[in-house]
């Protein structure tokens, strides 16, 4: 059964850190007035350094709380290839485009990494053990 539960807990946590890489992805380029509106920096920290905690909240598994941070760096990496019809999703070309992609690979990678650490580096507590609410009994 515990088995089971963590299997749930790890397809969700990689679908919304799949859902929230593409959609960060996606609005890398948004531009308001030709100027760029970096929101996808902020969803990449924010978002990478709630969903790992979360994960390992939820679901008590240091393993699927690690997932979220791998998930996301698929895809980034991912879209930063050229595909076979010569599309590219995190384009360079001029300073403010390559410097804004950069900034999301960087920044997002960082808050990945901070957060897996964090939740790699927490004291593990035996199933049962206290009451979770954090005082003394």
């Amino acid at each position: 059964m515990r088995a089971l539960h963590l299997l749930g807990w790890a397809v969700a946590a990689v679908v919304v850190a799949a859902w929230l890489a593409l959609v960060e992805v996606f609005w890398l380029p948004w531009r308001l007035a030709g100027i760029p509106v970096p929101i996808s920096l902020l969803a990449a920290v924010v978002g990478n350094l709630l969903l790992a905690g979360a994960a390992r909240r939820l679901s008590g598994s240091r393993l699927v709380a690690v997932l979220p941070a791998v998930v996301w760096l698929v895809i980034a990496v991912g879209a930063t290839m050229r595909r076979p019809e010569g599309d590219l999703l995190l384009p360079g070309g001029d300073a403010v485009t390559s410097t804004t992609t950069l900034g999301f690979l960087l920044l997002g990678v960082l808050a990945a990494a901070f957060a897996v650490g964090k939740v790699l580096g927490a004291p593990v507590s035996p199933p049962g053990a206290g009451s979770g609410s954090g005082g003394a009994r």
